[in-house]
């Protein structure tokens, strides 16, 4: 049995969800009063409070806040009682038991001021919590830098030994054994405090809440302070752009707006491009220089390294990806066919090719459909599932406002219940990200339950599996009961679209990120144009002879903020190719079905591959890439058979009554 790891929120039976939320068709058009339209341009204050996220259960206050932090920072130098001691075994649990309480506090500290912040960005104060929360967990990896020296000091006789005197040592056994596994990369005490105070990420025991660094926290600080301009909507209204607006009309049906919208964003952009450059640069630099400071070839092998991964399973995405890139070319060319231009821009990329069957998608109606959609995992997973997307509940900041950060994200600590962040505003696509965070928040969910503290962190690798699982069953859900060949057209463009960004587009970014660290490893100075040549060599090696690139497309490099976070952009790719695999396997039966859910339960608890091999999967080879890719070309295909079925219908639509359409 599982459920939402909050006492006071159990499972809602299964009858309950039932009554409220299955039998309801996929774009069903019932009336629908909805007491909210969403607006990135509303202030918060206009969004009703019953689409935040309740914090409460992490910090009554900003104020309950302070004071923890203050507790909790006066607490910090109790863990160097234990310096010098830990052959002890008794010394060594108690150390540790210590240790990770101080850890799981720091994270609700961070996770709360971090929420705070990105739901107000102009918060001054909410900024500076952030900030401090950050600086602490630093310092308490600071302090806590000699655990690793002393435990390192430990021959595997000594560890055994106090393992059979002290069994509570068990709980720490998959950390213990981690920090081991990477003993040849440890510096002298002296040198790991230097470069944990530097930010040293390669070592630090955080979550998918990692504490950014100070390029990524200048990156979004500059996004943040960014002068964005205006543009003209499809009624000739003066719109703010900025972020969210940016997302919202580069896929406008108008092709003026989208042009000018993408236009004025890369414009903006290139206003800046140097200090971008030299941002990402100096991170890029950072992190080569902690891979080498650690005995690390590359800073690639020591990111990999730290989740306990080889090079091979980037090199064999990479270089499937780009063996398969034909469809990619097709599907280019049928997008400009399809919209009637010669050929594709990026901002025709995200418009959808086909007549969006669903029109609008009201939060009610997504939340009935991915219900359905998951069924296949099993009665209690969508009771759990159904529960946490209830906004009563508190997991869900819904939608977009002036000053709150773009995009969509899932964040949890121990003992709470996850944190999901959407900007959503009504789309097929905005339904399908809903999934997709949820899919984390299960991950987390799941894993708190079965693991303690030291092991229900689950690696980024394996982080964007569960969330991808949840995008393929909506979308094939989708597919099984469109019975018109319009609605079936335009969810296999969404289906085309989704591995075209996901797959291809993050795996031509995980190319890039690569590309950046080697320049730096080969002593090649990072300026804004080799950055810019760098992507556009991608682009067109990526989507081929009927894509146009404009003259500011170049800077979109200075638009992923996912190049700060040291190789983690490719795990997008690999986690929709492990879940297209996974959706596919769980409606085979329970058997496989319950592999998964051993797999979200998993935590740390063994190495990612293994893991992921117990679902089923295994990325260190290209079956499961391939197959998802050999989805692409087949939906492709598919689409392209319903178009003169689709031409035929409109030109008999178009023809005056009574006349024969030839």
């Amino acid at each position: 049995m599982f459920g939402i790891p909050d006492a006071r929120r159990g499972l809602r039976s299964l009858a309950l969800v039932t009554l409220v939320v299955f039998g309801q068709p996929a774009f069903a058009h019932a009336d629908e009063s909805l007491a909210y339209q969403p607006d990135p341009a509303a202030a918060r204050a206009d969004v009703p409070d019953q689409y935040k996220w309740d914090l409460t259960p992490l910090f009554a206050s900003p104020e309950a806040w302070e004071e923890s932090y203050t507790t909790l920072a006066a607490q910090l130098p109790t863990l160097a009682a234990f310096r010098g001691r830990l052959a002890e075994p008794q010394a060594l649990h108690d150390c540790l038991v210590l240790y990770f309480d101080l850890h799981d506090r720091a994270n609700h500290l961070t996770l709360y001021a971090a929420l705070l912040a990105d739901a107000e960005q102009l918060n001054e104060s909410y900024q500076v919590m952030s900030r401090r929360g950050m600086d602490l967990m630093d310092r308490l990896m600071g302090e806590a830098a000699f655990i690793r020296a002393e435990v390192l000091a430990l021959s595997d006789k000594e560890l055994d030994k106090g393992a059979r005197k002290v069994p509570e040592l068990a709980a720490y056994r998959r950390y213990l054994d981690e920090v081991r596994r990477r003993r040849h990369t440890v510096l002298s005490e002296d040198a790991e405090r230097v470069l944990s105070l530097m930010g040293d990420n390669l070592w630090a025991e955080i979550d998918l809440n990692e504490i950014p660094s100070t390029a990524e926290s200048a990156y979004v600080a500059m996004l943040t302070d960014m002068t964005w301009p205006t543009i003209r909507d499809g009624e000739g209204n003066e719109v703010p752009l900025g972020m969210s607006g940016y997302v919202r009309y580069r896929r406008d049906p108008s092709r003026v707006v989208r042009r000018e919208a993408v236009a004025a964003f890369m414009g903006t952009l290139r206003q800046y491009e140097h200090v971008f450059a030299a941002t990402l640069g100096g991170q890029a630099e950072f992190d080569v220089a902690l891979a080498r400071s650690r005995g690390y070839d590359t800073a690639r092998e020591a990111y990999l390294d730290k989740d306990g991964l080889e090079p091979v399973v980037y090199d064999n995405l990479i270089e499937t990806v780009r063996a398969n890139t034909e469809p990619l070319h097709r599907y280019v060319a049928l997008r400009a066919r399809l919209l009637g231009i010669d050929q594709v821009h990026l901002y025709d990329m995200y418009v959808p090719m086909v007549e969006d069957a669903g029109a609008t998608v009201p939060f009610d109606r997504a939340r009935a459909t991915i219900v359905e959609a998951l069924a296949p995992m099993g009665e209690e997973y969508v009771a759990a599932f159904a529960e946490g997307m209830d906004p009563a509940n508190g997991w869900l900041d819904l939608y977009p406002a002036e000053d709150k950060a773009s995009g969509a994200f899932c964040a949890s600590v121990y003992g709470s219940h996850p944190y999901v962040k959407m900007n959503y505003q009504d789309s097929v696509n905005d339904m399908s990200t809903l999934a997709h965070e949820y899919g984390h928040a299960m991950h987390s969910t799941l894993s708190m339950e079965a693991q303690g503290y030291p092991d229900f962190r689950y690696v980024p690798f394996l982080a964007e599996i569960a969330s991808t699982a949840h995008e393929a069953l909506v979308i094939d859900h989708l597919l099984a009961n469109a019975t018109d060949d319009r609605v079936r057209a335009s969810l296999l463009s969404d289906r085309l679209e989704s591995i075209r960004g996901t797959i291809y587009r993050q795996a031509m970014f995980g190319e890039f990120e690569l590309a950046l660290h080697r320049h730096v490893e080969a002593g090649t100075p990072i300026t804004a144009g080799l950055l810019e040549e760098t992507y556009v060599e991608l682009l067109r090696a990526y989507y081929g002879d009927a894509y146009a690139i404009d003259a500011d497309d170049g800077m979109e490099w200075a638009y992923i903020p996912h190049f700060y976070w040291k190789y983690y952009v490719w795990v997008y790719a690999t986690g929709l190719s492990s879940g297209i695999a996974i959706a596919d396997n769980v409606r085979k039966g329970p058997a496989e079905r319950d592999a998964f859910v051993g797999m979200l339960s998993a935590g740390s608890d063994r190495p990612p591959l293994e893991i992921l091999r117990g679902a089923g999967v295994d990325l260190s080879r290209p079956d499961a890439i391939e197959a998802a890719l050999g989805v692409f070309r087949d939906s492709l295909d598919e689409l392209e058979t319903l178009l003169p079925k689709l031409e035929a219908a409109a030109a008999a639509e178009a023809a005056p009554e009574g006349s024969a359409v030839e």
